[in-house]
């Protein structure tokens, strides 16, 4: 079902679509920036949660800076000093944090009106056409992300990106979830797994330092289920860094599998994250603060927590990490999920 969902500051106008399943579950998401507004739950009394901040409209999301419910590219999280050597050329991007680049600079993908390809009450695929030097990467790419909800509770985001020329690549969906529902407290009582043995270290500026590290015996080990805060403030060098948690976890194993668990500690809904991608950046939002949500809702320090599935950050500095490049002509396609069970 297609919506309105207001105009833009250029006059543009803007829809929203709801996709429904037979078991109460919402999802909507916007053509502006392909982004994932609301995934409205049933809890165990019957009672629909939104487990996602957002906005009321998308002159909110247009506004917003701290890209909630974003599709996140060309290259999401950090490149080192803004720049990288492929094929023996040098790309220069834009510096939006420090010396570094962050999520692609300003001109970024979240804030633009994708086109809406097909859509019905189950799924929505999205187009992009990125041109060649877009944000200062090389090659044109088409970019389609296609939402779907099963009657399982599983909402699934499938991207799809070919180009015209060598260039890099990772994407990922940039959700604030809280399991009670938004606007409902924070996360520290939140508990989460996560499938992985390693994480990337990083520099105080969240750059990676190559150097992928053990979780065992420090405060970055989800590998049983704890909750989110029990951890978060230790005298840890990562977390002092990142003020609480903010870092790529190396996810175990290869392929489409589970990558991590997080359940509401009020609500009792548990969601599951499944990727094919190599790795996840876990971001208890540390730096929320006054950020005026849905209805009203001021969104502050750690009311809610990302799971963006990616390759590593800055992985095009580092040969020890999944590379990030798509060849000329390849097509790269990736899929991510988060299912919702009610306990």
């Amino acid at each position: 079902m297609k919506k309105d969902f207001g105009i833009l500051k250029n006059g543009e106008r803007v829809d929203l679509y709801i996709l429904k399943n037979h078991n109460g579950m919402e999802a909507a998401v916007s053509n502006y920036g392909a982004t994932w507004v609301s995934a409205l739950v049933p809890d165990k009394n019957g009672v629909k949660r939104d487990m996602l901040l957002g906005y009321d409209d998308a002159a909110g999301y247009e506004a917003g800076e701290e890209a909630i419910g974003a599709i996140v590219g060309r290259v999401a999280n950090r490149i080192a000093g803004a720049e990288f050597t492929l094929n023996g050329r040098t790309y220069r991007l834009c510096k939006n944090k420090g010396e570094n680049s962050l999520h692609s600079g300003p001109d970024v993908y979240q804030k633009r009106v994708w086109n809406t390809v097909e859509e019905d009450d189950s799924h929505v695929v999205f187009e992009l056409k990125s041109p060649d030097g877009d944000q200062g990467y090389p090659g044109a790419m088409k970019i389609q992300v296609t939402y779907s909800l099963d009657e399982e509770n599983e909402l699934r985001i499938a991207y799809r990106a070919e180009t015209s020329e060598d260039t890099i690549f990772n994407m990922t969906n940039h959700a604030y979830f809280n399991l009670n529902g938004q606007g409902v407290g924070d996360i520290l009582n939140h508990e989460v797994w996560v499938d992985a043995d390693t994480f990337t270290v990083a520099d105080a500026d969240s750059i990676p330092t190559g150097e992928i590290a053990l979780v065992e015996g420090t405060p970055m080990d989800f590998r049983q289920k704890k909750p989110v805060g029990r951890d978060i403030d230790e005298n840890y060098e990562a977390l002092i860094y990142g003020n609480g948690y903010d870092h790529n976890w190396v996810i175990n194993g290869e392929g489409y599998r589970k990558a991590a668990e997080i359940t509401g500690d009020k609500s009792g809904i548990t969601m599951e994250v499944y990727t094919d991608r190599p790795g996840v950046q876990i971001y208890a939002g540390n730096f929320l603060s006054d950020e005026k949500g849905k209805g009203g809702v001021l969104y502050q320090k750690r009311t809610g927590i990302c799971f963006e599935t990616q390759n590593f950050p800055d992985a095009i500095h580092h040969e020890n990490f999944p590379s990030p490049v798509i060849k000329r002509g390849d097509v790269l396609e990736t899929v991510t999920a988060y299912k919702f069970i009610v306990k």
